[in-house]
């Protein structure tokens, strides 16, 4: 017996779903690079009077929290996504950044933040699961693959509204306040969401599950997840690495002046960029198939970064245009990765195994981040540390070469579900 839930046309609810899950996505992308375009200026005014190394640690230590929150957010609201319902996983996620990014803004002292940091990355972390997986499965097939991708380019877009936000507001406090507008959307999310059809209709053979763990690591599902998180986690690696530490790069290049224009603009960029390629994506996946399309995102991730980090010892324009094109890649990467890593698994696991491929990743993420502020001094500046870092997407470059299984012969399983 098959049941189908496949609808090739889009429904004014489509566009409703679409709207909340893209600026609910977006606001989480304003929030993960917020701190990041504020974080000289804010470390300062948190600190006082310290020697450079310390503001470096502690620096080191608020970006790294927030992406060790991503990581554990995106695994529980995976599962919560997979026990209690995607809308219920989409709502805890946008909910949670809102609420303390809002709590950032009063925040006397470095540990406050750094434990506000953790819980906005955890709803970040769970955002990027929760909204691509009712997206796969709600989103008409014949256009997934596109509005996926558009979907993609809410990151950027946020990335961007941080460094407006910067541009115009220079006091950091004052900035983190945005976080009022994504508690507005998880509220209207309440009544305005409805759940994913093939969620509702799999929830019997979920609950039957008796460890979703369990279910994951099985041999039919071991290949995928390991060669869909070291595909994921490469590129992750190298993107929150440069996004996480680009604005304090860009302050050392700087000679004269503060450097905020130059920071926020860099950031702007950052999110033009990456906008653009995330906007292309779905294109580039049809033109060229999933594999060619990631391989070339490494290629070119791996080249710009070695001109951008080892080329610029001074500020000049041309950074702004290694930013962009280093951010095009990231973009579309983004959005081909969101189609290739759910097609992956079948509906009762999707939103663990993708938390999982989406965090796993994460977690040394945070590490990388963390040692580039640690080791500023040793590897002489920003410049050669985050080239060290970005030497990460050779690896992502290598094990895509070598993978031959292609995610998107599976897309028939979207169709129907045989019971």
């Amino acid at each position: 017996m098959t049941a189908s839930f496949e609808d090739e046309k889009i429904t004014p609810y489509h566009w409703l779903l679409f709207a909340i899950c893209f600026f609910g996505t977006a606001f989480a992308g304003t929030i993960s690079t917020l701190m990041s375009v504020y974080l000289p200026v804010a470390v300062k005014d948190l600190l006082g009077d310290k020697n450079p190394n310390e503001l470096n640690t502690i620096s080191a230590y608020i970006n790294a929290v927030f992406i060790f929150g991503g990581s554990v957010g995106g695994f529980v609201c995976g599962i919560i996504s997979d026990k209690a319902g995607r809308k219920t996983g989409i709502i805890i996620s946008i909910g949670s950044y809102g609420i303390f990014t809002i709590l950032t803004a009063y925040m006397p002292n470095w540990w406050g933040v750094v434990i506000c940091r953790f819980f906005s990355g955890f709803g970040l972390g769970g955002v990027l699961v929760t909204t691509v997986t009712l997206m796969m499965e709600e989103w008409p097939l014949k256009t997934r693959a596109i509005f996926v991708g558009i979907l993609s380019i809410s990151i950027p877009v946020g990335i961007f509204s941080a460094g407006v936000i910067d541009y115009f507001v220079s006091s950091w406090r004052q900035g983190f306040l945005v976080g009022f507008i994504p508690v507005v959307i998880a509220i209207l999310a309440v009544f305005l969401l409805k759940e994913s059809p093939k969620w509702k209709y799999n929830r019997d053979k979920i609950a039957l599950q008796t460890s979703a763990k369990n279910a994951l690591f099985t041999g039919s599902h071991r290949k995928d997840l390991i060669t869909g998180s070291i595909i994921f986690g490469t590129m992750l690696i190298g993107l929150w690495a440069i996004f996480s530490w680009l604005p304090t790069w860009i302050q050392t290049l700087v000679v004269n002046g503060d450097a905020q224009k130059e920071r926020s603009l860099s950031m702007m960029m950052l999110g033009m960029g990456g906008l653009t390629g995330g906007f292309l994506s779905g294109w580039l996946t049809n033109a060229i198939g999933l594999r060619k399309s990631m391989l070339l995102c490494f290629s070119v991730c791996a080249g710009m970064s070695l001109l951008l980090f080892k080329t610029n010892t001074i500020f000049s324009p041309v950074v702004y245009v290694e930013i962009i094109i280093l951010a095009l890649f990231f973009g579309a990467s983004q959005g081909v990765l969101s189609v290739y890593i759910p097609h992956l698994f079948p509906v009762e696991i999707r939103g663990t195994a993708t938390g999982f491929c989406f965090n796993i990743g994460r977690i040394f993420t945070a590490i990388a981040v963390l040692f580039v502020g640690m080791l500023v001094n040793e590897l002489d500046g920003y410049g050669n540390a985050l080239f060290i870092f970005s030497t990460v997407f050779l690896i992502g470059l290598a094990v895509t070469f070598f993978t031959t299984d292609s995610p998107a012969t599976q897309s028939a399983k979207e169709v129907s579900i045989t019971v």
